[in-house]
């Protein structure tokens, strides 16, 4: 591993964090302004890693919506993509695209956790939360548990 006394640059931390999933700028931003000793160095590492497509916002949004997807509902996803500084077209773009999947994905989440309809009014407002706590909306959630109005 590293030496004793060995600092990586902003480069090769940024390099390691990327080696692990996609970030957005934003996100390596934040996470490596600690380590910046020199004004502009972090901006200037980040540009040359830009340039050499190992950042790439659309490839970030891609990642958080490939792997949230089929877990979380679209209310979910925006608030990861926004914290991750992502936004703009294309996020409207791939959250209208989830929109059109979220009654089916909000099914296949609650039929894996629950399976069955709720056997009274707690154990129905236990689903309700569940799903709403995943981000899936107030319309998807009563067309998926059983009962409710």
């Amino acid at each position: 591993m590293n030496k004793p006394g060995f600092q990586p640059s902003l480069k090769g931390r940024a390099l390691r964090l990327l080696s692990q999933r996609e970030h957005s700028r934003t996100e390596l931003e934040r996470k490596l302004a600690a380590h910046e000793q020199v004004p502009g160095e972090l901006a200037k590492a980040l540009d040359e890693l830009q340039a050499r497509d190992f950042i790439n916002d659309g490839r970030a949004l891609e990642s958080v919506v490939h792997r949230r997807a089929a877990k979380l509902g679209g209310a979910r996803i925006k608030q990861e993509l926004a914290a991750k500084g992502l936004s703009g077209d294309a996020v409207t773009e791939a959250l209208a695209q989830l929109k059109a999947t979220e009654l089916d994905r909000a099914h296949a989440v609650w039929q894996k956790t629950f399976g069955s309809a709720p056997a009274d009014p707690q154990a129905r407002a236990k689903q309700i939360r569940f799903l709403i706590s995943r981000g899936f909306g107030a319309d998807v959630v009563r067309r998926i548990v059983p009962g409710v109005d």
